[in-house]
């Protein structure tokens, strides 16, 4: 449990709290399509899915201790 709750950041709660609150309003005004579109984005974030899959939009940073050479620049009339 420890683990599932340290992936959590500012996007994904907020993802949640705007789930949560379409399905409030969906309720509230008895739009069951609403509710439906809200139960999606409020499952979105429990399960990390979305866009293209878990963690789709965040990158994979290199981790080596190899040092990058450093770039030459030739200049061009």
């Amino acid at each position: 449990m420890k683990k599932y709750l340290s992936n959590w950041n500012f996007m994904r709660v907020l993802r949640l709290a705007l789930g949560i609150f379409v399905i409030t309003q969906g309720v509230m005004d008895k739009q069951w399509m609403l509710v439906g579109l809200g139960a999606l984005f409020a499952l979105m974030p429990l399960m990390n899915i979305g866009c293209c899959g878990n963690a789709g939009c965040s990158t994979l940073s290199a981790r080596s201790n190899k040092k990058l050479e450093e770039t030459t620049y030739e200049e061009v009339r």
